[in-house]
């Protein structure tokens, strides 16, 4: 295979070593990603106020339902693109990407067409405050005509990244980043566009940065290369990549059904309470990061070794990522522990005082249960890498119904301290779904695939 030095084969080697190397150039890149969004957030904060912060803010969750599924679809369709390259079956790798490129590039016509035109309506259904709802509107409807944009960048990147290579997309990711803030700044406060400054700035960084991924893949990586017979419309590779990547972007937006009503229950209690919950949920993002990189990473490792049939090491893999993630989660609710409220200054100034605490509160709740969404995401995107997509959809019904109750319950009862308590209960409620999951998966998986001995294996079999 050509241009092994930017790709990387995860079937050998020491688990730990390939997890943590694949995974760190992710963690700077969703770093350099939600730098997009943060940057957009302090600016508008900072130099618009609060109610523009409120009204960034308050679409926060719809664009989660709605790019979350675009997203989780890109990266489910590179699922068998994984497998295809640790399996070394070169024709139906290629076979994969030329399908996936027809349903993405559907996908996001049908995607965009619906949510614009539906994009106020939607905003008068959560109840969006009568004072932030048109600048709200501003933001979100230029969010929606980038999905295609949104799409482009993220297929490429997770094509990549299912071939080893995490460090490309980086790279790319933070070139569009300082653009990002250049435009930022040129949009707001030179062409004095508001918050809709703030999402052309998000949009056109992020379609130079899928621009420059698809030039990388037709220059560097051959195997990518699709020959005329390949480009044709394939109805087997097309159920599989729909088998993969629709489920993955259905958990995406069943967990963001959620946190829409949730967001619903937090705008009735003003804008205040809102602009509180977009600081705090910006904070948290970030520190996401590393969450999210160990889910790709998990997903992208796994898949190759059931190509592979290697399915010892998937176990190993496992244990290791669960490992570097509960490490991880002690050390974000120190940092946020004595940092939280100074990060916050970023966003609102020293005088808002009712801000600043309420953030403070959001962050010492959530981040005192983060060991419990990394179990969430480890072992969601190992069963997703072994190809049960649809299984692992259902944990994000589980989070769904858990923040739905704390929308209709506990925020009526204890107000934002009750918002403050969604996320935990709905990691909570992953675990106890995914868990018990995990082995019933495994167990089938052994039934139906012949494994291959793992030549790095320690004497003692894997679980």
């Amino acid at each position: 295979m050509a241009q092994k030095s930017s790709m990387k084969d995860m079937t050998y080697g020491k688990p730990m070593s390939l997890i943590l190397g694949f995974a760190l150039p992710l963690i700077f890149g969703n770093f350099f990603q939600q730098m997009y969004s943060m940057v957009d957030t302090i600016i508008v904060g900072q130099y618009l106020g609060v109610d523009a912060l409120a009204s960034v803010g308050s679409v926060g969750s719809l664009q989660f339902l709605i790019i979350g599924f675009c997203l989780g679809s890109c990266a489910g369709m590179s699922i068998p693109i994984a497998q295809r390259f640790g399996a070394k079956d070169e024709e139906n790798l290629r076979k994969f990407v030329a399908n996936s490129i027809w349903l993405a590039a559907a996908m996001a016509v049908v995607v965009t067409v619906i949510t614009v035109a539906l994009a106020w309506q939607i905003l008068v259904w959560m109840q969006t405050p009568s004072n932030i709802i048109q600048e709200a509107y501003n933001y979100f409807v230029v969010i929606l005509l980038g999905i295609p944009a949104t799409i482009l960048y993220n297929l490429a990147s997770a094509i990549m990244r299912a071939l080893g290579d995490s460090k490309t997309p980086l790279v790319f990711l933070i070139l569009s980043s300082v653009l990002n803030i250049g435009l930022d700044f040129l949009f707001i406060l030179t062409f004095h566009l508001g918050c809709a400054g703030a999402a052309w700035a998000t949009i056109l960084s992020q379609l130079i940065s899928g621009l420059l991924c698809v030039v990388y893949m037709i220059r560097r990586l051959p195997i990518l290369h699709v020959r005329k017979g390949e480009w044709a419309f394939s109805p087997i590779h097309m159920k599989i990549l729909c088998n993969l990547g629709f489920p993955m972007g259905l958990q995406n937006s069943i967990t963001a059904i959620g946190s829409v009503v949730l967001a619903s229950a937090v705008n009735s209690l003003g804008s205040v309470a809102v602009a509180s919950v977009t600081a705090a949920s910006k904070i948290q993002m970030l520190f996401n990061c590393a969450y999210d990189a160990m889910g790709t990473t998990m997903a992208t490792y796994c898949g190759q070794n059931v190509g592979a049939r290697k399915l010892s090491r998937i176990g190993r893999g496992l244990r290791c990522g669960l490992g570097v993630m509960i490490v991880y989660s002690v050390l974000s609710f120190l940092i946020l522990q004595f940092f939280g409220r100074t990060i916050a200054l970023l966003f609102v100034s020293a005088d808002e005082t009712a801000i600043l605490s309420n953030v403070e509160t959001f962050l010492f709740i959530n981040s005192v249960t983060y060991a419990t969404l990394a179990f969430v995401i480890v072992v969601r995107y190992v069963i997703q890498g072994l190809g049960f997509s649809k299984i692992a959809m259902f944990a994000g019904l589980f989070e769904m119904v858990a923040r739905a109750c704390v929308a209709f319950f506990m925020v009526p009862l204890w107000g934002f301290v009750g918002a403050c308590l969604a996320n935990p209960a709905a990691w909570i409620a992953a675990d106890c779904f995914l868990i018990p999951c995990y082995f019933s998966v495994m167990r089938r998986v052994r039934r139906t695939v012949v494994e291959v001995p793992d030549e790095d294996e320690p004497a003692k079999q894997a679980v």
